[in-house]
């Protein structure tokens, strides 16, 4: 099995992995051994597209007798592509995902004909065809997943989706037609499946969504995301709650508060800024400005002085002058973040932007993309050097290699701790210096 893109895709990966060796089927060693390939995929950009019909063809090259089902948001956008690579036996929906394991539990011929309301694709169906994928997602509800069995997760970090896709209209986004509207886990589901997590013994639990702000917005009655949050303080044990990705409107000052007087929550803020240049995030669809979005930033850094702050960034998006260019490098410069997730704008099939004038050429996007990495790469160096001597919260990780144990800190930082030490083990470290692009330090004791 491989999982492409966020966090969102490694949690459904995860479960239905899990659903998988339920069934009864077993791990391969690679995907030479295995007898079907599960591959859950990504789409929201062309290069991410590449990576997954490159995945195809290696495998089918490498293992040609083994069938590969492809699912996920590349298989919800376009079926027909991926049915006509060799090696493909099946395309299934995002929305009927949960039905892989039933059809690959089965594996016997008959498994080729199965078909529900036209969203799971045997390839044969497809070749050749005009087959359209409708909105799926009109009355479906984000369904809990099974508890946790142990089955198919992590080994230290755990990702529990709570929230499945998203509401807002960004014009270069092809994920709201993917994913579709937002939906979200009930409230009592979450601790449920927290409770199960901390019961097997994990110490990390990163919470993640699609648009995972915007959690409890569809139930009734209506609720926010900083309650769940408190909730789980409340009602779970789970030592570290780690909050993925969530957007700048979402940073309310009570979620601040909440994530900065709380040591059971991880000191690191992921907020999506896309451009610093207002006209561009107006092109976009985004419903912010940069001074909204600058406003949050410093709220964060002032709540919590240490913390990890990223944000997603898009270089190349159509219309994109020079001089906006270097207006979204300023304001980020300006800024106090600690990295960046810096991507080139590509054209998504049936997206506003995709059919905007003046798309921006590949060297020009491509010299872009390298300024802006450059300066994440400064920032970062900048925030690691400041660690440099204190005192962190870390969580073991799973390698061990050369005499030293990877391991995370809470503000999202790489540190390799001298010895030997167990994995999923939450540690006070302190840091005695960088090592490549990583911290290097030592255990001081256990995080109380």
């Amino acid at each position: 099995m491989h999982n492409f893109g966020c966090r969102a895709t490694q949690a459904d990966g995860a479960a239905l992995e899990s659903d998988l060796l339920g069934r009864g089927l077993s791990r391969a060693a690679s995907a030479s051994d295995a007898e079907v390939v599960v591959l859950n995929t990504c789409t929201v950009t062309e290069e991410a597209d590449r990576d997954v019909r490159a995945a195809i063809r290696r495998v089918h090259r490498e293992n040609p007798g083994c069938r590969i089902l492809v699912t996920g948001c590349y298989a919800q956008r376009a079926p027909q592509e991926l049915a006509g690579l060799p090696g493909v036996s099946w395309v299934v929906g995002n929305s009927h995902k949960h039905l892989a394991g039933e059809i690959l539990s089965a594996c016997h011929p008959e498994v080729a004909g199965f078909a529900s309301e036209g969203l799971l694709f045997p390839v044969e169906s497809l070749r050749g065809s005009s087959t359209y994928v409708g909105d799926m997602f009109a009355h479906t509800e984000l369904m809990a997943a099974p508890v946790f069995d142990g089955l198919g997760y992590d080994k230290t970090r755990p990702n529990l989706k709570i929230q499945d896709g998203c509401d807002n209209r960004c014009s270069f986004c092809v994920i709201p037609f993917v994913r579709g509207q937002s939906r979200s886990l009930h409230r009592d589901d979450v601790l449920r499946e927290l409770d199960a997590l901390v019961a097997a013994g994990f110490r990390e639990v990163v919470i993640s969504g699609i648009n995972l702000g915007r959690w409890g917005r569809d139930l009734e009655p209506e609720q926010r995301f900083e309650g769940l949050v408190r909730s789980t303080l409340a009602h779970t044990g789970v030592e570290r709650l780690r909050l993925s990705s969530v957007e700048p409107m979402d940073w309310t000052d009570a979620l601040i508060e909440l994530v900065a007087g709380s040591p059971r929550i991880a000191r690191h803020a992921h907020v999506p800024l896309q451009s610093g240049s207002d006209r561009v995030l107006r092109r976009m669809h985004r419903k912010y400005r940069p001074w909204h979005y600058e406003d949050r930033i410093r709220r964060i850094r002032t709540a919590m002085p240490m913390a990890a702050i990223g944000a997603d960034v898009m270089v190349g998006f159509p219309g994109e002058s020079e001089a906006e260019f270097e207006e979204n490098r300023r304001f980020i410069a300006s800024l106090p973040f600690t990295y960046l997730h810096v991507f080139t704008y590509s054209p998504r099939p049936g997206t506003p932007a995709a059919e905007m004038a003046q798309q921006i050429a590949p060297q020009i996007k491509r010299e872009r993309n390298r300024v802006l990495r450059e300066l994440a790469a400064e920032k970062k160096t900048a925030f690691m050097q400041s660690l440099v001597g204190q005192t962190v919260s870390t969580i073991t990780l799973a390698v061990v290699e050369g005499g030293r144990t990877e391991a995370l800190t809470d503000n999202y930082q790489k540190l390799w701790l001298e010895g030997h030490h167990t994995a999923n083990q939450i540690v006070s470290a302190q840091v005695r210096g960088l090592t490549d692009d990583s911290l290097a330090g030592v255990v001081v004791g256990r995080y109380q």
